[in-house]
């Protein structure tokens, strides 16, 4: 697998011959081309042509932040693996509306039953979240293929808004305090981490559907329209929960992001830099980290089972096997 490169700095990024430098206040820093999977920027970072093109050839993605909304948006390559039939399946798929239902329904459920898992595991750890984990399995229940995408995202909601209020139960620290969910801009500590954490979960499922034959603009949960990308969207609606959260609660139960990794404004709280690279150092390491997938008999990693997810996608699409999301097991 291909690494991830953040830059924070401001600056300059070029190409020069056949790789690439980052030149900022310290000076230039050049950059192994072909160990590159995706590059993301979180200063004021300038460009070139010469470097987009080079970025092209080598199947770069990049990904743009800042500091107030997190993710800006993507310079994505030509697609390198664009697949006219598969994206004759993408689209019937998404003008079939039951066909568009069944997915919709299926990231939901596997959103949901991940969410389940999480609070199962802390629930057998001490903490009080039974009841929240009832009402969700309750409010699954109620779930159905054959509801309209709009019922299904209000059900989801809901799901959401039980579990997010479990947050405080399993970290019992009041500086974290969840509130609401509030989103641009994020206005506590709590909504901040979340923000940022999905921020970075999109970019990451972006840029494995670049190395698929997937679109990513053609998406089922989240309507396809004027926006740039949704199928990533509704993939990652499968993997927040145990991957984002469970690094947020790590996070705060260690004490490893504190109240002074955050920069309070007028109208919102944010993570400053020193948060945002300690949130980052984590995200990575989850991602490379290994657990023995059952299914398949051998260690996978997150960043791994992220792409086999969307190989089972491409497999519902073309008809070769029915599509069910992953769901962990801790």
């Amino acid at each position: 697998m291909k690494k991830s490169i953040y830059i924070f700095n401001d600056g300059e990024i070029h190409r020069k011959d056949n790789t690439i430098y980052f030149e900022g206040e310290d000076g230039k820093k050049y950059l192994p081309v072909e160990d590159i999977g995706e590059i993301c920027v979180m200063g004021e970072v300038g460009t070139s042509k010469k470097f987009l093109e080079f970025c092209t050839s080598n199947q770069i993605v990049i990904h743009y932040f800042n500091h107030h909304e997190y993710y800006v948006g993507s310079y994505y390559p030509r697609e390198h693996y664009n697949s006219g039939y598969m994206i004759l399946n993408q689209a019937e798929n998404y003008l079939d509306i039951g066909k568009r239902r069944f997915l919709a329904y299926k990231f939901i459920q596997g959103s949901a039953l991940n969410i389940i898992n999480v609070l199962k595991y802390y629930h057998n750890r001490g903490k009080d979240v039974g009841k929240n984990t009832e009402n969700i399995v309750q409010l699954l229940d109620k779930l159905d293929v054959s509801m309209d995408i709009e019922q299904m995202m209000a059900i989801e909601g809901n799901i959401r808004e039980v579990y997010y209020s479990a947050f405080d139960d399993i970290l019992e620290n009041s500086v974290f305090s969840f509130d609401v969910r509030s989103k641009r801009p994020p206005l506590n500590k709590m909504n901040s981490l979340i923000s940022f954490g999905n921020s970075l979960l999109y970019t990451t499922i972006l840029s494995e559907i670049y190395n698929t034959h997937l679109d990513p603009r053609i998406g089922y949960l989240h309507s396809t329209n004027n926006r740039r990308f949704t199928l990533n969207l509704d993939v990652a609606e499968v993997f927040k929960p145990i991957i984002i959260d469970r690094i947020i609660f790590t996070l705060i139960g260690k004490k490893m992001i504190q109240a002074k990794h955050f920069n309070k404004n007028l109208n919102s709280v944010l993570l400053n830099e020193e948060g945002m690279k300690i949130f980052i150092s984590s995200y990575e390491e989850k991602l490379q980290s290994v657990f023995m997938h059952k299914e398949l008999g051998r260690n996978v990693s997150y960043r791994r089972l992220i792409r086999m997810e969307l190989y089972k996608i491409e497999k519902h699409l073309m008809s070769e096997k029915i599509y069910e999301p992953f769901i962990s097991k801790w």
